[in-house]
């Protein structure tokens, strides 16, 4: 099983994939909880590069490369061997980040995205994606105060764009989730995280029966 969490900032991804994790443990499934961009050595380096709002001359297309390189590190070295060890893989974040992100919102050119998509990710597509929706204002406000209790200075460079780049990145997902309704499961992040974490949950309970 391979779950992805997607939204914009501050939705609570993070902290809804702990929850899950844990409840997963319970019933002693192998689990590979990682992320993009950072989820390998290389990518963390990636990673820094990306998120750092110091760099203010980094161009949508290099953006969009950098993401590339790190997802196809990403594929190869965790996401690959973990399925097909047999374990439920979770990401936080995947390719549809790079679809609104870098698509909706930044205006790279969406069959240059999906040619890159499809060759970076090998065939592997996820079972289901949770998008985890709530108001921009909501989001940011969220992640800005979350940004100030980190120790790495400077990582907040998507969080210092303007509103309307945020609110592309939500009609972005949204028109995801509208166009693959088989695969998305679009949750109000806007409730407490108690009430998210319990709609995850039961929509999942049907799998653990099986």
């Amino acid at each position: 099983m391979f779950i992805t969490f997607e939204g914009i900032e501050g939705c609570g991804k993070t902290t809804q994939i702990e929850r899950l994790a844990k409840r997963l443990r319970v019933y002693e499934i192998p689990l590979t909880i990682t992320l993009e961009p950072g989820g390998t050595n290389i990518g963390k380096s990636i990673r820094q590069m990306l998120l750092d709002s110091r760099n203010t001359a980094l161009s949508p297309l290099t953006e969009l490369i950098l993401y590339a390189a790190d997802r196809a590190q990403h594929v190869e070295e965790v996401i690959k061997p973990a399925l097909d060890q047999g374990n439920w893989v979770i990401c936080d974040r995947f390719f549809d980040a790079t679809v609104s992100y870098q698509g909706a919102a930044r205006g790279q050119d969406m069959k240059f995205i999906r040619i890159l998509n499809d060759k970076i990710t090998q065939g592997i597509r996820p079972d289901i994606t949770f998008l985890l929706d709530c108001p921009v204002e909501m989001g940011l406000d969220r992640a800005l105060r979350r940004n100030k209790t980190l120790p790495d200075k400077g990582q907040d460079r998507f969080e210092r764009e303007k509103l309307d780049f945020h609110e592309d990145v939500r009609k972005g997902y949204l028109e995801l989730a509208r166009k693959d309704n088989k695969r998305f499961v679009v949750i109000d992040a806007s409730v407490t995280e108690d009430e998210v974490e319990k709609e995850i949950f039961e929509y999942l309970r049907p799998f653990l029966d099986m």
